[in-house]
């Protein structure tokens, strides 16, 4: 699959006269807990010509392709990336520490990691990463049961919410990094051990019985969680002079490579 994956890559970046500076799986797959029947995510950060920029008008900066074989690509132009990014943007922060890479710049993705602290916003990433926990277990659990799938994005926001109340940081993209602190308890990691190992021989929609303590623990979390994301955020730093500066160096690339 990996060598599909590059070669539609390849296609994408000759087809639409871009640059491939990043590509990477994104979802279950990155998160470390695949079903047998999960899509692959790729996801993807390229460039331009210069001169593409160079518009009054505005253009499209995204590209969607779905694909047989659960292959579906994503990918965003560099300048809207950089702008997300100052935004601190949750899914580009997991991109970006995502461990299935399929093609990489030199350098390109280390400088943005190292940059991730500079604009990473804990209240903000709180909110997001609740408001992600509770949409799942609110919509998704019926009379104690719940897709396996559905009860992971429970469970995998939950413990980055954990993560960062305990650290201030980006929580890793990997799961298994969430399981592994001493703010969780021996009893969860058997539990989540247990499920990691029926999920990856299950399908997707196969449900789960979520017992009644269980469910009321996860509850009482996120509602905990909610007070203390519900203030205003504090601004993500003002300043993109890191940023503008990756996006020249790497137009500049571009178009002299």
């Amino acid at each position: 699959m990996k060598q599909r994956v590059l070669h539609e890559l390849d296609r994408i970046e000759r087809q639409h006269k871009i640059r491939n500076l990043l590509a990477v799986e994104s979802g279950s797959t990155a998160w470390g807990f695949a079903s047998p029947d999960s899509d692959y995510d790729v996801r993807f950060i390229y460039a331009h010509e210069r001169d593409w920029y160079l518009s009054v008008l505005d253009v499209r900066d995204v590209m969607e392709e779905m694909m047989p074989d659960r292959l579906d690509f994503s990918g965003w132009d560099l300048r809207k990336t950089l702008r997300l990014f100052s935004k601190c943007n949750l899914a580009l922060n997991e991109w970006l520490g995502s461990p299935v890479v399929y093609t990489e710049a030199l350098e390109f993705r280390h400088r943005l990691l190292k940059l991730i602290p500079c604009y990473f916003n804990p209240v903000r990433a709180v909110h997001h990463y609740r408001s992600m926990a509770d949409r799942a277990i609110t919509g998704n659990l019926v009379d104690g049961r719940i897709q396996i799938k559905m009860l992971f994005y429970v469970l995998r926001p939950l413990l980055a919410c954990r993560w960062i109340q305990h650290t201030g940081t980006q929580p890793p993209t990997e799961f298994e990094e969430l399981m592994t602190p001493a703010w969780v308890t021996t009893d969860e990691r058997g539990w989540i051990a247990n499920l990691l190992e029926q999920k990856s021989m299950a399908n997707e929609a196969q449900p789960f019985h979520l017992d009644q303590r269980r469910a009321d623990s996860i509850r009482s979390e996120l509602d905990r969680y909610k007070s203390s994301s519900e203030p205003a955020a504090t601004p993500s730093k003002s300043s993109t002079v890191e940023l503008d500066q990756v996006f020249r160096d790497w137009i500049v690339q571009e178009t002299t490579s």
